[in-house]
């Protein structure tokens, strides 16, 4: 006999928004069990900036996470720094209210908290998972917590959905360091133009503005000989340097906030067993470039509840079909970050091709209309 039917190791966004899928579609929450190293209180003074897809809004309103403190994104506005051409995708092509929202860390995962909460879905916490034995029925899973003995539980099916970040992680089949870093701060412009996404590519890497409440998310990816430079620079310096990649379309940058940096790389491959499943960041870990990795882990948390609702008590069938049915999206997703990540990042004499490639997308309907389809809802 099983303590559980489902436990859910990682009480992130792709976890709790699956636990919560999983009672909405006719699970019974007393037979999931959520468990996660951190206190929710301690997960939402989280600040990270996440870009969120229209697609993962209508994924949030199933469970009743939304609506949540975001800024909509109405226009992206694509383009290749030194080179002419670029794309502009907007929310009236497409006949919705935004075409993404920008929020917080914080703010998601408060919501999907008093989700399960409401759908009375337990959650240990602080509880740490120090190891796991799978037997033909079952897993076991080995619990660390502060203060406490140890204990395990069993499931029937173990979901792994804590990912942590790129160089902290056991290598999977698809692995790439970029040799990138990451610097990521809010700033603000003297001319913003609302509820418009920037994606720069410059020749060290992507450059993403994202709006978000009065300015912007910076997301600037550089090689790290540079980044260290930018973190280095005081805060005048920094936005000088960033005016000068960037360009003027806003105006000049006034503000920035205290600066963080982090590698990047490609670290995914579908990893599992016959109980056991990775879901989220913790099955791929993407470069930022598009704002992908969060909207494919919801995307994975979706799929996977309703497959383990239609097959109750059948966890090797149902795991077996999920890694069938997201092989396309999660392989699509994974092939157009990696590409966009290093196709662009280089002086290559094939750049110029690249800025009228863009430029091709901005007046070819179908072609926009398929790289925001892929965006919004995934490959599906």
């Amino acid at each position: 006999m099983t303590d559980y039917d489902i436990a859910i190791c990682g009480a992130g966004p792709a976890g709790m928004a699956l636990a919560a899928l999983l009672v909405k579609r006719g699970a019974d929450p007393a037979r999931l069990v959520l468990v996660d190293a951190k206190p929710l209180e301690q997960a939402m003074q989280d600040p990270r900036t996440l870009a969120l897809s229209y697609g993962s809004r209508q994924i949030l309103e199933q469970v009743g996470a939304w609506p949540i403190h975001a800024t909509a994104i109405h226009e992206i506005h694509v383009s290749r720094r030194g080179q002419f051409g670029r794309s502009m995708i907007t929310r009236d092509e497409h006949r919705l209210p935004a075409l993404g929202y920008v929020t917080r860390y914080g703010a998601i995962v408060e919501a999907l908290g008093r989700a399960c909460d409401a759908l009375g879905i337990a959650a240990l916490r602080p509880v740490r998972v120090s190891g796991s034995d799978e037997a033909a029925d079952s897993v076991t899973l080995h619990l660390d917590s502060e203060g406490r003995d140890a204990r395990v539980l069993r499931a029937a099916v173990v979901v792994q959905a804590e990912g942590g970040l790129f160089g902290e992680q056991s290598a999977k089949a698809q692995q790439r360091d970029y040799q990138q870093t990451a610097i990521i701060a809010q700033v603000n412009a003297s001319a913003p133009v609302a509820h418009r996404a920037y994606e720069r590519f410059t020749s060290e890497g992507p450059l993403a503005l994202l709006p978000q409440d009065d300015g912007y998310s910076l997301v600037w990816c550089a090689r790290p000989a540079t980044a260290q430079e930018l973190l280095a620079l005081d805060d005048a310096a920094f936005l000088a340097r960033l005016g000068a990649t960037f360009g003027e379309r806003l105006g000049r940058f006034t503000h920035a906030t205290r600066r963080l940096a982090f590698p990047l790389g490609l670290n995914a491959g579908a990893t599992g067993s016959a109980r056991t499943v990775a879901i989220g960041n913790a099955a791929q870990t993407l470069h930022p470039v598009a704002g992908q990795g969060l909207n494919l882990g919801l995307r994975d948390a979706s799929e996977l509840a309703r497959l383990l609702v239609r097959h109750p008590g059948a966890g090797p069938e149902a795991l077996a079909q999920y890694a069938a049915q997201r092989r396309r999206d999660r392989g699509l997703t994974v092939r157009l970050t990696d590409t966009m990540a290093r196709i662009f990042a280089n002086e290559s004499v094939l750049q110029p091709l690249l800025g009228l490639g863009l430029a091709a997308i901005d007046v070819a309907a179908p072609a926009r209309a398929a790289l925001a389809e892929m965006m919004m809802y995934g490959r599906r």
